[in-house]
């Protein structure tokens, strides 16, 4: 496999609606020894307090929301076509009843103390910067909040800053 390269964030291309759209990703949280990937699908990239940040929205119900709490770092990784099958590992079973890594054949890796899955062929290493709970009175639109969450199980928006990227 080929060895992950530095990829600065000036030189870096990409379609955010299509990336995490159509492709999905993988946000991970914890520690080398104590990580849970989960997959994403709703996200952006872009620019706030003069710093390059990502931004992912865990719902509360989500394990993976108690590993982004009690750490203050994350990761944001894309995986190859290969793994799409881990990516719907990932996201349809609950670290709390398994092992995630074990059952999506993914590998954990980490770099900067931050994990990843070692498959990925595109990775962000953030820091947490805001946690910002999404509830009822925060919507404009009551269609959004009828229709995505007439449970009540809400979304957290993180926002973490882009420590470093590298890609395959």
């Amino acid at each position: 496999m080929h060895v992950f390269q530095p990829l600065p964030l000036d030189l870096f291309e990409l379609n955010p609606f299509t990336k995490l759209n159509k492709e999905w990703a993988i946000v991970t949280a914890g520690t080398k020894k104590e990580a849970n990937p989960m997959t994403v699908s709703w996200g952006g990239l872009g620019t706030l307090w003069n710093k390059s940040v990502i931004t992912i929205y865990i719902r509360e119900s989500r394990y993976t929301k108690e590993y982004l709490d009690k750490n203050d770092f994350f990761s944001l990784s894309f995986l190859p076509n290969e793994n799409r099958n881990a990516l719907s590992v990932c996201g349809s079973v609950s670290g709390k009843d398994c092992d995630k890594w074990e059952e999506s054949g993914l590998t954990l890796n980490s770099r900067l103390g931050i994990p990843f899955p070692d498959e990925s062929s595109l990775v962000f290493l953030c820091k947490k910067l805001a946690c910002i709970p999404m509830t009822s009175d925060t919507f404009t639109d009551n269609e959004i909040n009828k229709k995505f969450y007439e449970n009540g199980d809400y979304h957290y928006m993180y926002i973490g800053e882009i420590m470093d990227a590298m890609a395959r």
